[in-house]
């Protein structure tokens, strides 16, 4: 019996010794999580090539109160798309398909546009192809419902323009991984659920990992999501049939995940070698040259002028991140089954954790650009402050922002909840606090005495709103715009009703939201976007063309 007990504590202690120290202030930053009745998630640290921790946290099914661990498998989102890349990177490695073949010679029925579709292109979201996931809210559709492939192809092939020439820009879009999975399958003869499990998952040994793409079939230890009630008090279970795959679709746990990071320092797939992984990181060039800041389903950064490799994943309630510090060959891995989890905030406060001591504090480098973070505050009178209240709009985004005073402070307002102190370092610049990022915002003042505003994160290109003088309409000039609007890219109406001196917004006959002022014809509205309203001969309203994220110029027509 001794020494039985004798191997018992020596086997407990090795377990002991062998957590890093840190471990009890990670589990303290995960204390809301590791509760009997909520949600929550599971974690993976690795250092030098092992998985140095692994932990779970909460529950991953309330119904049967199945804890989380390690080996719980959860939907990844859209850290699945560089299994999409490394897929293809694979049939060019056999020489099947080139990365710059026209999207057409694979999918023959997709629509040509003034400007070339490559498979570069959709790689890198620079296609300009509008983003299904947004296509389908606005056409009404519930992506947690069971989504027919042929449906979502034949919603993208509808649309008669992109949202700019391809290679003008990078603007992220899930219909070019969804297409991407079907020329996967067109070129190897097989689905990306099994190119992907015989080429990438089975021979890494990831046991526990796949492209879901039949919502009737069995994942062991899957982990359900959930969404926090609007009141705050328990959770809701979203019951997700979606199994679409390519801009998605991977389930995956730790334990697999670790491997597949591993791959990165020495791979073993494909020829091996490490030139598909240089690929990989590889970032797209934009028609002018320049980095479009996304490469093969990988982001490159900087964090605290460490060299970082991320992506992230998020869909009904499931959120996932994954960053490695190849340097310092360090990674955190997050999957979350609650749609509160902030994953990437996390990661980071984990990362402080670990790599404190390799943090290049005084200087940030961001893609071969320094940014001081020792600028030196200066005071400004609140009448100072007070000239540069007021609304600004971006034309490129469609978005607009409001400066205004408070507490003898300038503050930056996105949302109700969502605002930032500006401090300033100069009569007529400012820093933006508390938002992770070296934020810097000038002002400049042209001759009708407006102001530019000039938005810029860790020294790159200035992003530009101007100062606009906000359009009240009457009940009477709000006629003009009450009617149905058709579109015939999606296939819908939108009606517009006027009530309580509001235009309001109804789709498919229930009752949206309010359209809300910006200026003369335009408006917007919280849940779908910007409307640019456009007028006959006349001066009558006619109709409207629509930007919402990763779609733009929406028509509609007024019928």
């Amino acid at each position: 019996m001794k020494k039985y007990l004798l191997l018992f504590l020596l086997s407990f202690s090795i377990c002991s010794f062998g957590q890093p120290k840190e471990s009890q202030a990670i589990d303290n930053l995960f204390s809301e999580w590791n509760k009997p009745d909520v949600p929550g998630g599971a974690i993976g640290i690795i250092k030098n090539g092992k998985l140095i921790y692994s932990n779970g946290y909460g529950i991953g099914d309330l119904e049967h109160n199945i804890e989380i661990t390690p080996s719980s498998v959860f939907y990844i989102g859209s850290v699945s798309k560089q299994f999409v890349t490394f897929s293809i990177l694979l049939l060019e490695e056999q020489g099947k398909l080139n990365l710059d073949d026209r999207i057409q010679k694979y999918l023959p029925d997709f629509p040509e546009y003034d400007t070339p579709l490559t498979i570069r292109h959709f790689i890198h979201h620079t296609s300009g192809v509008r983003d299904y996931f947004t296509l389908m809210y606005l056409k009404g559709k519930n992506y947690l419902d069971d989504t027919n492939v042929d449906e979502i192809y034949g919603l993208i092939k509808k649309q008669e323009e992109l949202n700019f020439l391809s290679g003008e820009k990078h603007l992220y879009s899930n219909s070019c991984y969804f297409m991407l999975a079907m020329i996967v399958e067109k070129v190897a003869g097989q689905s990306l659920k099994i190119f992907a499990h015989e080429n990438i998952f089975q021979p890494l040994g990831m046991k526990n990992t796949l492209f879901y793409d039949d919502n009737t079939d069995l994942i062991k230890n899957r982990v359900f999501s959930y969404n926090r009630k609007s009141n705050g008090e328990g959770f809701n279970n979203l019951i997700m049939r979606f199994d679409l795959v390519g801009s998605g679709g991977v389930y995956s746990n730790i334990e697999d995940l670790f491997l597949w990071d591993q791959n990165f320092y020495n791979n073993k797939l494909g020829k091996g070698g490490q030139e598909i992984i240089e690929r990989m990181h590889e970032e797209g060039l934009l028609n002018n040259g320049e980095s479009s800041g996304y490469a093969f389903a990988l982001n490159n950064g900087i964090y605290k002028g460490l060299k970082t490799v991320s992506h992230g994943g998020a869909l009904a309630g499931y959120q996932a991140q994954l960053i490695r510090f190849p340097k310092q060959k360090f990674s955190v891995i997050i999957l979350a089954n609650r749609d509160d989890a902030n994953p990437t905030r996390k990661s980071f406060q984990i990362t402080d954790m670990f790599l404190k001591e390799n943090f290049i504090n005084d200087e940030v480098e961001n893609q071969g650009k320094k940014v001081n973070n020792k600028q030196g505050f200066v005071h400004l009178k609140t009448s100072d402050l007070e000239k540069f209240s007021g609304h600004y709009w971006n034309d490129e985004g469609s978005y607009t922002r409001k400066l205004y005073v408070k507490n003898d402070t300038l503050r930056y307002y996105r949302s109700e909840t969502n605002e930032s102190d500006l401090i300033p370092i100069s009569k007529h610049e400012f820093k933006m606090i508390n938002v992770g990022s070296d934020v810097l915002v000038k002002f400049d003042k042209n001759e009708q005495g407006n102001y530019t505003m000039f938005f810029s994160v860790n020294g790159g290109k200035s992003i530009i709103s101007k100062e606009y003088h906000p359009k009240d309409y009457t009940n009477e000039e709000l006629i003009d715009f009450v009617g149905t609007y058709y579109s015939k890219e999606l296939d819908i109406n939108y009606t517009l009703k006027i009530k309580n001196k509001l235009l309001i917004l109804y789709i498919n006959e229930i009752e949206i939201s309010p359209l809300n002022s910006i200026m003369v014809n335009l408006f917007s509205n919280e849940e779908y976007g910007v409307f640019h309203f456009k007028t006959d001969g006349y001066g009558k309203v006619s109709g409207f063309r629509l930007d919402t994220g990763r779609v733009t110029n929406l028509k509609f027509q007024k019928k």
